[in-house]
């Protein structure tokens, strides 16, 4: 196939054969865009221009879009593991589910309520996600309504959301992606529709909730027990954000402290800059603000499955003898894969699922975006991040900004709960107390992973919670 220095024509790689779309998708191929007037190039995802017009590489006439080499040697490598799934349709290791059979996945932290749940037709799995909408606008309406029962509701109806769509992934591993997301459209419409009402819910001591955690502990699954921690959590510490961020002072209290609390982190982030341009309207693209209702709501998706892609109980911390970063790694790509290109959320959602363990590109940390950005400085040498963070999908797809918001607020939430994890099998759970010295001293004063701002507000949350 003709180069253009290490560049690969597009038109061409689609064009090759059978699959090469789809392996376009499933590798998350990043596209190099160049002006043919301009000779400006951007670096887009496949999956970005592809949702946006599916045949973009032969309906715009200003831009010419190219591979580079090594992106196009993965995308033959899938093109061969699709062609023996059509002639051999079975599960396999390469799939964007890791494919396991119901019971393996029970024993593998998903619980043995996910055999259930995995044998049930997509129609009785639609009609339950309605009955779990139906049991929490039944809450919704109640005033006053009875802590007890909204806990309860919650965390069953988050369980249920969870494995639902873990299932409804497996079942569509073999189908192309415009198959598999014709047969989840019932489904995220229904998820989509169960987040809106638990957000409505959701209140800030289910962080410090002891029923909450009783009844996650019922499960006997620990991926589900996590994930159903991190979203309900994550989605208090989001809300009590939007909040603090709308009806108080922060702002200008950060914005007075920053040269002496903060500066010095961020100037590490963002060397290129003099210091004195180290400012919080630098660090927050465009300035720190609340977010608009329905924003928030795509977030809380990437919340409930950020770990969709896990195939196994993953401990979560560094420095175990048991630690597999393949496995890991692995499955952030997985989930992220299997959220963007199976099925019709968010595309927030979707980074906030493979961008949630990215740690401001700390080599502890993994995600596609580095893999994105490190092929784009390869074609724009000299281009250099202007924030650290930004709110905007379209702002962190040009990498104007090292980290997406939410991803960051999902980090601290995941990270503090994987430490006081009371099934942590190498070391016992932490306190609070010594989980919030761990992150503080491992994350932020040794490791630029978390984001210290974040943190002190997370910090401020905790403190502020009522005792239960």
């Amino acid at each position: 196939m003709e180069s253009k220095n290490f560049l690969i024509l597009l038109q061409k790689v689609v064009t090759t054969g059978k699959y090469y779309t789809d392996a376009c998708l499933m590798e998350d191929a990043c596209v190099i865009c160049i002006n043919r007037k301009t000779k400006k190039n951007k670096f887009i995802p496949f999956k970005v221009l592809y949702d946006n017009n599916n045949q973009f590489w032969l309906q715009n006439e200003s831009w010419e879009y190219f591979l580079a080499d090594d992106d196009f040697a993965r995308i033959e490598e899938s093109v061969v593991k699709l062609n023996h799934q059509w002639e051999h349709p079975v599960m396999t290791e390469t799939s964007p589910v890791t494919a396991k059979t119901a019971d393996d996945t029970a024993d593998q932290g998903f619980g043995t309520e996910y055999v259930d749940f995995s044998a049930m037709p997509e129609c009785e799995r639609v009609w339950h996600m309605k009955e779990c909408k139906s049991r929490l606008d039944a809450l919704i309406a109640q005033k006053p309504r009875q802590e007890q029962l909204v806990t309860e509701a919650l965390v069953e109806t988050t369980r249920g959301a969870v494995l639902h769509n873990y299932a409804s992934l497996m079942n569509v591993t073999n189908l192309t992606g415009d198959e598999a997301k014709i047969q989840t459209h019932d489904l995220v419409a229904n998820t989509n529709d169960l987040v809106k009402a638990s957000f409505q819910l959701i209140s800030a001591n289910v962080f410090n909730d002891d029923l909450m955690n009783t009844l996650v502990s019922k499960s006997n699954g620990t991926i589900i027990q996590h994930m159903t921690r991190v979203y309900l959590k994550g989605l208090a510490f989001l809300s009590y954000y939007n909040k603090l961020v709308s009806g108080s002072s922060i702002i200008d209290k950060l914005r007075i402290s920053f040269n002496e609390k903060y500066r010095d982190f961020y100037h590490s982030l963002l060397p290129h800059f003099h210091a004195d341009n180290i400012t919080l309207e630098r660090v927050f693209l465009r300035g720190m603000r609340a977010i608009p209702e329905h924003i928030l709501l795509s977030w809380a998706v990437g919340f409930l499955l950020h770990d969709i892609g896990k195939a196994s109980a993953i401990e979560y911390h560094e420095g175990e003898a048991a630690y597999n970063r393949d496995i890991v790694v692995e499955h952030v790509r997985v989930g992220y894969t299997s959220i963007t290109n199976r099925t019709n959320y968010p595309k927030d959602a979707g980074l906030i699922t493979g961008y949630h363990h990215e740690y401001y590109g700390d080599p502890s940390g993994y995600g596609p975006f580095r893999t994105c950005y490190n092929q784009y400085k390869k074609i724009n040498p000299q281009i250099k991040m202007a924030s650290c963070i930004t709110y905007d999908l379209e702002a962190i797809m040009d990498y104007e900004a090292l980290a997406f918001f939410p991803a960051k607020i999902l980090e601290i939430v995941d990270v503090f709960d994987s430490l006081t994890d009371p099934n942590r099998k190498y070391r016992k759970a932490m306190t609070t107390e010594e989980a919030i010295a761990v992150m503080r001293e491992d994350f932020i004063n040794n490791n630029r992973k978390l984001d210290i701002i974040l943190f002190d507000l997370f910090l401020k949350f905790i403190n502020e919670m009522p005792v239960s």
